[in-house]
C-alpha cells in the first residue's frame, strides 16, 4: 500500500530551530526525523511513498531526493501555501492510490501498520484512525476521540482541552482516495475538522486501538523523548 506523510507544517513550538529547517528534517540521533520514519516504513515491506512538502520543503526534495537510497521511490507535492492537512492532501490528489496509508512528519507510532490495511478492508470504512488509550499519561497529549462498541468513532476533537475523552490519535490511518474528493480544490481544509465529522455522521470512521504509546517531535520536551527512543 502507498504511504503518504504529511511534512508541510511549520513547526512553530520548535523556533528557533525551525527557522532555518522544517520539522521533519530536525536532527534526532544525529539524522533527520523523516529517515527514522522512512527506515521504519521500509523495514514493514513499504516503498512507495508521497510526502507532502510546504515550509521549506525543497530541503525535504533535495536530501531524499528520488528515494532510491533509501530502498524506495518517493515522490513529492509541495503546497503552494498553507492548506491544512485536507487542502495539502487535495492538492497531491494526481498522485495518490485508491487507497493508501496517512502518517504525520512530526509523529512516530511503532506498530504493525497492516492492521489498518485491514481493517479498511474488513469493514468497507473510507478511513481508519490508530487510537491510543494514555491511561499512565506518558504523552501529556490530551486524549480527544470515542468509539462505540464495534470500533467506529463517535466524536473527534481536534483541539480537546477541558474534554472528557478515552483515546488520542496517535498519527497513523488508512484511508480511501474517495474522502479526499469531500475537500474543494484550492481550499485551506482540515482533515480533522472537515471531513472526519462527516464520515462520523455517516459511520464511515473506524478504528484501531494500541497499547502501544505513540512520539512526536512537537515540542524540545517531546524531542528529547523520542532521542531516548531511538537511543
Amino acid at each position: 500500500m502507498q504511504v503518504v506523510i504529511l511534512a508541510g507544517g511549520l513547526g512553530t513550538r520548535l523556533w528557533p530551530m525551525t527557522k532555518s529547517i522544517p520539522k521533519p528534517m530536525v536532527p534526532v540521533g544525529g539524522e533527520p526525523y523523516l529517515s527514522h520514519q522512512l527506515r521504519f516504513l521500509r523495514g514493514q515491506g513499504y516503498s512507495d511513498v508521497v510526502i507532502l512538502t510546504g515550509y521549506l520543503g525543497e530541503q525535504i526534495e533535495d536530501y531524499f531526493g528520488d528515494g532510491s537510497a533509501v530502498g524506495m521511490r518517493i515522490r513529492y507535492s509541495r503546497e503552494p501555501g498553507p492548506l491544512g492537512t485536507g487542502g495539502a492532501l487535495r492538492n497531491a490528489s494526481a498522485l495518490l492510490a485508491d487507497a493508501f496509508l496517512l502518517i504525520y512528519g512530526d509523529s512516530f507510532l511503532p506498530i504493525e501498520y497492516s492492521i489498518l490495511e485491514r481493517r479498511l478492508a474488513e469493514t468497507q470504512a473510507t478511513a481508519v484512525v490508530a487510537l491510543f488509550e494514555d491511561r499512565n499519561g506518558e504523552t501529556g497529549v490530551v486524549a480527544n476521540v470515542d468509539i462505540d462498541e464495534s470500533g467506529f468513532v463517535t466524536r473527534y476533537e481536534k483541539n480537546a482541552a477541558g474534554s472528557s475523552h478515552r483515546f488520542i490519535d496517535a498519527g497513523v490511518l488508512a484511508l480511501r482516495a474517495e474522502a479526499i474528493q469531500l475537500i474543494p480544490a484550492g481550499e485551506k481544509s482540515s482533515l480533522e475538522e472537515q471531513i472526519f465529522p462527516r464520515l462520523i455522521e455517516e459511520r464511515s470512521l473506524a478504528a484501531v486501538t494500541t497499547e502501544q504509546r505513540f512520539y512526536d517531535i512537537g515540542t524540545p520536551e517531546r524531542l528529547s523523548v523520542i532521542e531516548a527512543y531511538f537511543g
